[in-house]
């Protein structure tokens, strides 16, 4: 059920918008953060209404000069930035269509591409929600299929059908069975939050590692972790679960945002946070949506098949190496100056207390989540983890873990739905038209006379390099993986197993290199333990340490392995 609550008409809100991006609105003294549902202002005679769909608010003081009212954007001044930020993908567009059709390339697939690009600058600068940005590219492209999905071979056959042909080419994204297994595992993230399950496993960590700040460092890292395989959102793993309990311990040892006294342990926390997550989205397939995202792509450009046990063996041994030494590493590099405190174990039993004991649907969802799990590693043969996931589903729907209308008010796993059900259909239209075809061709040549061991690892590094340009590992995904999968095929001698494994387990890693990297980095960029200058220069020397581990530790592994 939504919840409405009123506030006085001064008041900073901090909105987590449907894709849990976040974005500052000056209204004036307290913020009001909310990292998992909805929340949409509206005034009215009692003050500001907000309408909560699911999920837990909290209020805090403003963290940044961003939430000052003598600062703020005119309004004036921002319809203006957004009108922009409209008509950018639209110019983009149209600048590429009039762009004269390179040789090789058939026109209607150059045209297709500009339409794609279009797409890709409004996910990289968001004027409207990324499922309006997909959905809008998608009913372009099958309006204007004439010139810009089908052949003139097609067309010229009477038994062609257009509009028809057009129609199922615009939903086909949505009977794509990875697009299915993301919704699937939302749920699984719903009743992880319903339950409090997430919550539960997270504290008992925290009671038993947190007396010193380097094992409580390992208790947020070991929570990440095992919520990470049926959480497919990093952001509501973080904003939803970790962030709203780590928040709560810097004040205990008077550890304040926006102050010297953050280094006390808050930095230090934050940072451990933030980095885990993206450790956690490498190691599993389904520990962050642009994985499936990813998976899809291969199959579609290479016919290569990736497993969920398959990926996981895949970064196994970076992945346990990493979680095991990053909280010391990060403890080296960001040293608390804080080390032991009695105060945070008591504080996490007196949460647990109030939870009580392990209820029935929770016992129930261990048990749902466990045979998913198991079903993934090895069933995939017998069922489709989609199906799989589906199957879990109906079961919590049937137990009382969930009831119907926690799937239907799930804006979060919905938009999600819509989102990636538009890319992975835009994706399979740039190989339909022969873009792809015609890319690699060329990009193989560009590469041509390169040993295909460096060639890869040059198009790994850039691959990784260039998401400084992107605040969205969805659009970064979309944007490039299928340009680098096209190229490598075409080189001879690449072992392109190996080199599509490194790519898509880079895609969770490479998040840690800016503050606006991956979906959580804004959440504890945005907590005020983390200041600008030392984000960026953690993110250079983190980002370099897991780089290096995918060349040094992960390739030869796969390279064993594969």
């Amino acid at each position: 059920m939504a919840r409405v609550i009123y506030l006085k008409n001064n008041s900073n809100v901090l909105i987590a918008s449907q894709r849990l991006h976040h974005r500052y609105v000056p209204l004036n003294t307290f913020l009001i953060k909310h990292n998992k549902g909805f929340v949409e202002p509206r005034h009215d005679n009692r003050g500001i209404r907000l309408t909560l769909n699911y999920g837990q608010i909290k209020f805090m003081k403003p963290t940044s000069t961003l939430n000052d009212p003598a600062k703020a954007v005119p309004p004036a001044a921002s319809q203006k930035k957004h009108l922009i930020m409209l008509f950018l993908p639209v110019l983009v567009a149209v600048l590429l269509l009039l762009t004269p059709v390179p040789a090789g390339l058939e026109p209607y697939a150059w045209h297709f591409f500009a339409i794609f690009v279009g797409v890709i600058v409004g996910l990289i600068f968001e004027p409207l929600p990324g499922a309006v940005i997909g959905l809008t590219g998608v009913v372009v492209i099958a309006l204007f299929s004439q010139w810009l999905l089908f052949s003139p071979e097609e067309i010229a056959n009477p038994k062609f059908k257009m509009p028809t042909e057009a129609f199922k080419w615009a939903v086909s994204g949505f009977g794509n069975s990875t697009v299915w297994l993301i919704f699937g595992a939302f749920m699984f993230a719903a009743g992880y939050d319903k339950t409090q399950f997430g919550r539960r496993l997270a504290l008992i960590l925290v009671k038993y590692l947190g007396r010193r700040s380097l094992t409580l460092g390992y208790a947020i890292t070991f929570a990440d972790l095992l919520l990470a395989p049926f959480t497919p959102s990093n952001t509501a793993r973080s904003g939803g679960t970790i962030y709203p309990i780590i928040a709560n311990l810097p004040p205990l040892y008077g550890s304040k945002p926006n102050d010297p006294s953050a280094r006390k342990i808050g930095s230090y926390l934050m940072w451990v946070a933030i980095t885990a997550a993206c450790i956690t989205s490498s190691m599993f397939l389904s520990a962050l949506a642009p994985n499936l995202l990813a998976l899809a792509l291969v199959k579609s450009i290479t016919g290569f098949t990736i497993s969920w046990g398959m990926w996981f063996l895949a970064f196994l041994p970076l992945g346990v190496l990493l979680i095991l030494t990053m909280p010391l590493l990060a403890y080296w590099f960001y040293p608390p100056e804080v080390k032991i405190n009695d105060e945070v174990p008591r504080w996490a039993k007196s949460e647990l207390d109030k939870l009580g004991k392990l209820s029935r649907n929770e016992i129930l969802l261990l048990i749902f989540v466990c045979s998913a799990l198991l079903m993934w590693i090895f069933a995939a043969s017998w069922i489709e983890p989609a199906m799989a996931a589906l199957l879990v589903v109906v079961l919590m729907l049937w137990t009382g873990v969930l009831n119907w209308n926690d799937i239907t008010s799930n804006k979060p796993a919905w938009n999600t739905f819509a989102w990636f059900a538009t890319l992975v259909a835009l994706a399979d239209g740039l190989a339909r038209v022969g873009f792809i075809a015609w890319l690699g061709k060329e990009g193989g040549q560009l590469l041509n006379g390169f040993d295909p061991q460096v060639a890869a690892v040059m198009l790994l590094i850039a691959f990784f390099l260039l998401h400084y340009l992107f605040a969205s590992t969805t659009a970064h995904t979309t944007a490039l993986l299928p340009a680098m999968l096209t190229i490598a095929a075409a080189i001879p001698g690449i072992n392109m197993p190996v080199y599509c494994l490194m790519m898509v387990t880079s895609l969770g890693v490479m998040g840690i290199i800016t503050p606006y990297g991956t979906g959580p980095s804004p959440i504890y960029y945005g907590s005020g333990y983390l200041p600008t200058k030392d984000y960026w220069r953690l993110g250079t020397i983190f980002g370099a340490i897991f780089l290096g581990g995918m060349m040094l530790i992960a390739y030869p592994w796969m390279v064993l392995m594969f």
